[in-house]
């Protein structure tokens, strides 16, 4: 009785969950191999009694099957490579669905990316720890080539899927430079990327394409080729002032105002003028983006360009030869300049790209490019399509409504929303 109670009042000695958070702090990577195998093994046994109807060993009216050994699997994981025991049934066959698609897309094609530039012999020793670092003990080229296949058929859908979700009011476009080996040598391509608001109001990855130089005549494919999948209703397209860009929109996307992208701008207007000064300098041109008028933009510009001439004569022609190029966001209202300007989507979508190009360093080929890259901007767009919208339907309406209302060869809405604001 005494023992009892003393039991029964004594406090207890662990904290079991403390004790757990400690041990996972201070786990090696073969602790944590180790739990990930414990938990994968029982989630597969039980799945299989699932489909034997029955427990493991156990007799019982309801089993409709049994098991018949194992069989081994290498499964690659964060924590490694773990080795699994798959259970086998003397009836039919169990493999677990998610043991085939552990990693997502983008994750897959940069497995499948650095894999292929090591069977291919251009890995060096730092590719190698990479891969290493994935969790990937050891890729044979029939797994390589199982998993490129899989992930070129989702890209290939993905670039030539319909862009039926328009009108496409604001387009954004930029060409990132990419390190990729041909004819035994290394060579830079550039990778093609559109990005454009829909007609809800939600973000989405419009095209990729792969060109040998940043000229006309690449670009004006890429935009033929989105036009081709529906691309339409375009009203403002965002970019840096690459001539062949600029010359292309014009012959595809009659009635879209260019407007050139103010973060590609800076970056060269700074170069105008010391190192000290670049801070104040790029403070005192943002300030023109934050006005909340067209007149009020006309005004500050002015301002900002006699500010810097008082100290840097060659920087401010240079930001006054650029005004109509900056300008153009000024025929919009002050909620889009607001949303466009404070979240620009392809500035952070180039980040997340060469976030994962960075990794590879030197493609062994254009097909690795655009599985890598395709399959980043197919996540991402799914990403974009759960969040909520990047601009409202209300905006979207007023601005084109006031670039309507500026067109005098336009007397007609250019989509039944704006037809039913028009009649309000």
């Amino acid at each position: 009785m005494i023992k009892e109670s003393v039991a029964m009042t004594a406090p207890k000695s662990v904290d079991h969950a403390v004790f757990l958070r400690e041990q996972l702090d201070s786990a090696s990577p073969d602790l944590l191999r180790q739990m990930v195998k414990t938990f994968a093994d029982a989630l597969m046994s039980a799945e299989a009694d699932a489909v034997c109807g029955a427990p493991y060993g156990a007799r019982s009216d309801e089993r409709t099957n049994s098991r018949n050994g194992y069989r081994p699997r290498e499964w690659d994981t964060r924590a490694g490579t773990v080795e699994l025991a798959i259970p086998k049934l003397r009836q039919g066959s169990y493999f677990p669905d998610w043991l085939l698609q552990h990693r997502r897309r983008a994750e897959q094609a940069l497995v499948s990316v650095v894999a292929t530039s090591y069977l291919l012999g251009v890995s060096t020793r730092r590719v190698e720890k990479l891969v290493e670092q994935l969790g990937v003990a050891q890729l044979s080229k029939s797994q390589v080539s199982e998993m490129a296949t899989h992930l070129d058929a989702q890209v290939e859908a993905f670039r030539n899927r319909p862009l039926d979700a328009g009108p496409y009011t604001f387009v954004w476009m930029d060409a990132l430079t990419i390190k990729v080996r041909e004819g035994g040598r290394t060579v830079n391509v550039h990778a093609l990327v559109a990005v454009g608001v829909n007609g809800d109001g939600q973000r989405e990855v419009l095209g990729l394409d792969v060109a040998s130089t940043e000229d006309g005549a690449g670009w004006l494919a890429f935009l033929r080729s989105l036009t081709a999948r529906g691309l339409s209703g375009v009203r403002l397209v965002v970019s840096d002032a690459h001539r062949g860009l600029v010359d292309a929109i014009g012959a595809t996307l009659p009635g879209a105002s260019w407007q050139r992208c103010r973060t590609h701008y800076l970056r060269n207007l700074l170069t105008k003028v010391p190192k000290s000064a670049q801070p104040w300098v790029a403070t005192m041109v943002r300030t023109i983006f934050d006005q909340p008028d067209a007149t009020a933009v006309g005004e500050q510009f002015g301002r900002v360009v006699e500010a810097i001439e008082a100290r840097f004569p060659s920087a401010a022609t240079h930001l006054d030869d650029a005004r109509d190029d900056l300008l153009a966001f000024a025929a919009f209202p002050h909620e889009v300049w607001r949303q466009i300007w404070s979240n620009n989507p392809q500035e952070r979508l180039n980040k997340e790209i060469r976030r994962r190009t960075d990794v590879v360093g030197i493609f062994p080929n254009r097909a690795a490019i655009i599985r890598l890259v395709g399959a980043v901007l197919a996540e991402q767009t799914d990403e974009w399509t759960e969040q909520r919208r990047y601009m409202g339907l209300e905006i979207l309406t007023k601005a084109r409504l006031t670039l309507v209302a500026n067109d005098a060869d336009e007397t007609t809405p250019t989509t039944p929303a704006d037809t039913a604001a028009i009649a309000a």
